[in-house]
Parts: C-alpha cells; structure tokens; sequence
C-alpha cells in the first residue's frame, strides 16, 4: 500500500531544483518588488489565479517567473500530483495511524471506496432529517417542546469549524435555532452559555471523534448536572443530547440514544471535520441549503486542485509560496487579515489546520529534517488589526508575509464594504512600497514643520516596504464561498506536507500534553498523607506543585 513517503536518501534539500532555488533566491533579493512590478507591466493581472469562486493575487510576492517555474519543478520532484491522486484516492497518507484522509469525500468528491460514498450519503440525510424536525419542531425535548437552543460542546476541530461557519453568516436564518459553543474546560465558558438557555428547550451536541476528549466530556457531564437541578429526569436526558463521534459504542455507554447518534469516519482528521457530522450545528442553524452550499464549494476547490496545472492552481501557488517564503526568505510567521467581519474567527481556525498539521519535525519514515517546517500563523479582521498590531507588520523588524482576504460583491453597506476594501488594499500598498526617508521630510516640511525637526523626525517615519502579501477576492460572503476558502487553505496545506514529505494528519505531540496532564492532575487532587509524597519527579514541576498544593507552606 503506498504511505507516499519517499526515500530517505532523497530529501527534497539535497534535490537539485532546491540547490537551484537557493541560487535564485540569492540572485532576485537584489530585486525589490518595485522593480519588478517596473520591469513587468502586466504583472498586477499575471501573477494571479482562480478558482471557483476565489480571486488570488500573489503579484505582492518577490518572485519571478523563473521563482514560479523553480517552485512548480519543485513541486514535480516531489511528486505532487501522485500525492494528491493518493490523497483523494483513499491511501493511508496518514501513514503513522495507517490511515486515509478522505476530507474530501464527505463533500462529494470520488474515492475509489464506493462504502465511503454511501456513509457520506447516508450520514448526510440523517442529518438532514435530523435538523428539519429540529427546525420545524417536529423533534422535541423530554417535556415535549420544541427546541429553541442547540449548544455545541467540542473543543479543537469539533469546535473552530461550526463556530466560525454559524458566526460568519448570522442573518442567514433569522428563523432557525440559536446556535452556541462551549469548548474550554474552564467551567467558565459552559455557565455563560447557561445564563441565555432553558434547560427544557435546549439541546446539547456533543462533538468528540473518540468520545474522551477530556474537555467535552467533562462539560457534556456539567450540562447533565444543569439538566438534573433544573428538574429533568435522568432517564429523560437522552432526549437532550445528540452526538457526532467515531465511538458509537462509547456514545451509548454514556447515555446517548443511538438515533441520535451520529457517526464519523476514522478517516476524518478532527481539524477536517467541518464537513461531517461535526457540521450538524452547522445545518441545523443556518439550514440544510446553506450546508450543502458549504460542501459544494469546498468540491468545487477540490476539483480545481485535483484538475488545475501548477501554474494556475490556487492551493498549489500559494502552499509553493509558503515554502518559498519559510525556507528560502526565512520568513517564520504568516498572518491572515479578512477585512470581513464575519470570518473574524478564520485565523483561530486556520491556526489549528496549519500549526497542527504542519507543526512537525521529522519526515514520514521518522528521519529528522534538516529545514524549517510550519510558520506561525496568527491574524484579526480588518479593520481592527490596524489599530493593533499593523504597525509591527510596516515597522518591525522582522518581515511577516501577509493573506489580506476581502468580497468583489458588498457584504456589509456598500460604503463600509468600499471603507473595508480601501483600507486592505492601502495596507497592501503600504506594505510593498513603504516610505522612504526623504517622502517622510517632504511631507513634514508641507506640514510646516521645520527643517531641523523634520530631518530628525523623518528617520522614524521610515517605512523599508518590499514586505509580501497576497490578497484573496472572494465573489461574495457565502455558504460557498467560504466551503472554497476553507479547502483552499486545507490543500495549500496538503501541499507544504508533500514538499516537506511530513505527515500533515496526525498530532503526537498533542498527545504527549493530554497524557502528562493526567499525572498532574491526580497529584492535584491527593489529600491527607498522600499529599506529601504526590510528587511526579520532574523538579520543575514539582516546584509548581509545591506551590499550588494547599498543604504546603507558601514561600514568598
């Protein structure tokens, strides 16, 4: 069975179109973007590409078209495009699991594995059906009334992708349910979801792929509690869950009725989850059109990715780009700025799809790697960010690749949607050409102020440019558009794995803090006797310890 792990005798560093690009790099660094956009006329319009209903120019980048044919050749040696037939295919290209990743077949995209298709399916109308008799109030509570309140309890993947897709649209529906989200084990989170709920029109969605994921099965217990002193029988309580979960057995166990248990494959990693029956909150608020509109257009980004030429291919470019800008300009965070408030919650969510997959330091036969992997991703909607961190971005001291992310179509009123689209593009502008020493005298001097100020002051008005950004056009604010953006990001993701020939799909180290956190935990909780010896040998950790436990003398 192909894992699509390549040699380890063939590191794609040692290749001989990396030796070329490290060459190149050095030889288009004595370019500034400037002069490119000079020497190129057309470069606005030809250093672009689309996809559906996604618009991105990547011209803000220090790159050429030799860059481009270095990257796409890179691309080849790696073997991108048997990567992606394997990805969509069905093979274990989470090799560590042994395990497919078929994402792409919860939208509609062909596998080869026609028992894939019929679950989508069947899992599909389950939800359907499930999120109509929620929404006519055909499906009701213990004491026979309809539903008014769903609240989501997941954390991770079963949390970020419904949140920001309910968030993004909050109009769409102004008749469905109201949709909330509990994810933090801080008790905190679920009692201010509470104080807006009835316990008898509420019901709770319970998301966790393996159903022991210790934060939501923690607050799936404290809602049970809110349900018990509320007056609602414990043999009645079932009617106020549903569940998403690949541990169907462990659902039942705990309570849950199996028609309202609904299923995930193994094969869907938690952060690829959206598009399942993780989406339930998804479908049930803001209706079963707009869901399936979200998996259109995510299908409709996974054809173009699967069928487009590397030159032309939006997730191909812009992951070719993020290697590019990691490890060859050295460039170590990227941020993701949507001047749309309704994808505030887009960088959250993409800082789990990049950082968690990309986060990796060894190859997938385990050799250790000799090059940088993933960047940290960070961001804010725009305008805000302005107001924030922008002034690192033009001033600081290190170079922060920027995805500036607007509508073609108005999303808001049309002159905030003209303020918003203003502002992004003068941030972009402001990035590439900046302001050298003598723009800022000129302009203090036609303030009035004089020469001997204005020499001095000008020196921290300086602004380098030539800094990088690509700006995504979405058609409009839609269901669809944002089911394409998130599958953009998802195979820009897939395609940064394969050059570093990582294993984007599984999570260890993850695991590692889940696992230590235990052993803390009972030390935490030993009492008397046991107290004094609740010690776990890690001297740092223990000095901790000492400190929190309440036995211990506080030393100041």
């Amino acid at each position: 069975m192909n894992t699509g792990t390549r040699p380890a005798g063939n590191p794609i560093d040692k290749s001989p179109t990396w030796l070329a690009l490290r060459k190149h790099r050095d030889a288009i660094k004595r370019s500034s973007l400037e002069q490119l956009f000079h020497s190129q006329p057309g470069r606005g319009a030809n250093f672009s590409a689309s996809g559906g209903p996604v618009y991105l120019n990547y011209s803000k980048n220090l790159v050429s078209e030799e860059t481009l044919q270095l990257l796409v050749e890179l691309a080849d040696s790696a073997e991108l495009t048997r990567a992606i037939e394997d990805l969509f295919n069905g093979q274990p290209v989470n090799n560590t699991e042994r395990r497919a990743a078929l994402h792409t077949a919860l939208r509609g995209s062909a596998t080869r594995d026609e028992s894939i298709g019929r679950f989508v399916s069947q899992t599909l109308e389950r939800m359907a059906a499930f999120s109509r008799g929620l929404r006519d109030g055909s499906i009701t509570s213990s004491t026979g009334k309809p539903f008014k309140t769903l609240v989501n309890i997941g954390i991770g993947g079963s949390d970020l992708g419904p949140r920001l897709a309910i968030n993004a649209f909050p109009d769409l529906d102004k008749e469905g349910l109201t949709i909330h989200f509990a994810a933090n084990i801080d008790s905190g989170d679920l009692q201010q979801t509470l104080q807006s709920c009835t316990p008898e029109t509420t019901l709770f969605m319970v998301s966790s792929k393996s159903f022991s994921t210790l934060e939501t099965l923690h607050n799936a217990q404290a809602a049970r509690r809110w349900l018990s002193d509320a007056g609602v029988a414990q043999a009645c309580q079932h009617h106020h869950f549903a569940i998403a979960t690949a541990n169907p057995e462990a659902a039942q166990k705990w309570g849950a009725s199996a028609d309202r248990i609904f299923p995930l494959g193994e094969w869907v990693g938690g952060r690829y989850s959206l598009w399942s029956a993780i989406g339930l909150p998804v479908m049930a608020g803001l209706g079963e059109t707009a869901f399936t509109a979200l998996l259109n257009g995510a299908r409709e980004m996974d054809n173009h990715f699967r069928e487009a030429p590397f030159a032309s291919n939006l997730p191909v470019v812009h992951g070719l780009l993020a290697i590019w800008q990691r490890n060859f300009l050295g460039y170590h965070s990227q941020a993701v700025l949507p001047y749309i408030h309704g994808l505030a919650l887009l960088p959250c969510y993409l800082q789990q799809l990049v950082m968690e997959s990309l986060g990796k330091s060894v190859r997938r036969d385990g050799t250790a790697l000799d090059i940088d992997t993933g960047a940290v991703v960070w961001g804010e909607e725009g305008t805000n960010g302005q107001h924030s961190f922008h002034q690192l971005l033009l001033q600081g001291t290190e170079t922060v690749p920027v995805d500036f992310i607007i509508t073609q179509s108005p999303h808001c009123e049309i002159d905030a949607h003209r303020h918003l689209v203003a502002n992004c593009l003068a941030q972009s502008r402001a990035l590439m050409q900046g302001r050298s020493r003598d723009q800022a005298f000129r302009e203090l001097l036609d303030k009035g102020f004089s020469q001997a100020v204005a020499k001095n002051l000008a020196l921290h008005q300086v602004v380098t440019g030539n800094r990088p950004s690509n700006t995504l056009i979405l058609d409009d604010l839609s269901p669809r558009s944002l089911g394409a953006l998130l599958a953009f990001y998802e195979h820009s993701v897939y395609v940064q794995s394969t050059i570093w020939d990582i294993n984007p799909f599984d999570q260890w180290g993850v695991e590692l803090g889940k696992n230590l956190s235990r052993e803390i935990y009972d030390a935490l909780n030993a009492t008397g006797k046991n107290q004094a010896t609740a010690m776990i040998g890690d001297k740092a950790t223990d000095a901790l310890l000492e400190r929190l436990l309440p036995s211990h003398p506080k030393k100041n």
